[in-house]
C-alpha cells in the first residue's frame, strides 16, 4: 500500500548574528511586525508565507556543518511587492545603508521590475513587481495562485 505525504512550505528561515538589526530590516521590507516566538526566533508572517529569523544558537545542535550567518551564497530570497522601486526608496529612508544594492531597479526580459539587494547579513534578496501584461499573466498563472498585491505598478 502506498501512502501520500502532503508537503507544505512552512517558512524560510535565515540565521543572523544580529537579530535586532535583521528584524528591523525585514519589518521595513515586509511591512509586518515581527512575532518573537522566543528571544532568539522571530517570524514575520506575510500574506503568502512566513519569513523567519534566528540566532546561530538556535541551530547549534546541528553538529555537521551547522548553518552560519552570512555564509549563504547560493540562494535568492524573492519577494513579490506592490512597487519594487518605491520599496527600495523606503528601505533607504528607514534603514539607511544597512543593506547594499546589487542591481538598481530594472525591467527584466520577462517583464518584472526587479531590484536585487543584500540584507544586513549579505543574503541576496530580489524585490520584484510584474509591470507588463505578460509578467502579470505569468504571475497570475502560478500554482498556487499568487496575484500581484493591490496597487501594483503597471505599464
Amino acid at each position: 500500500m502506498t501512502t501520500s505525504n502532503t508537503v507544505q512550505l512552512a517558512s524560510v528561515r535565515l540565521i543572523t548574528d544580529d537579530l535586532p538589526r535583521s528584524v528591523r530590516f525585514y519589518e521595513v521590507l515586509t511591512g509586518t511586525t515581527a512575532q518573537y516566538l522566543t528571544d532568539d526566533f522571530v517570524e514575520l508572517v506575510t500574506p503568502s508565507a512566513t519569513f523567519a529569523l534566528t540566532s546561530p544558537g538556535r541551530v547549534a545542535f546541528i553538529t555537521d556543518r551547522a548553518p552560519r550567518a552570512g555564509a549563504n551564497d547560493s540562494a535568492i530570497v524573492e519577494f513579490l511587492v506592490t512597487d519594487a522601486a518605491a520599496l527600495l526608496d523606503t528601505l533607504r529612508a528607514e534603514v539607511g545603508d544597512d543593506f547594499s544594492v546589487v542591481q538598481a531597479p530594472a525591467v527584466m526580459p520577462w517583464g518584472n521590475l526587479s531590484v536585487l539587494i543584500r540584507d544586513p547579513e549579505g543574503n541576496l534578496i530580489n524585490l520584484y513587481t510584474p509591470v507588463t501584461a505578460g509578467a502579470r499573466e505569468l504571475q497570475a498563472n502560478r500554482t498556487p495562485p499568487m496575484s500581484p498585491p493591490a496597487g501594483t505598478v503597471t505599464d
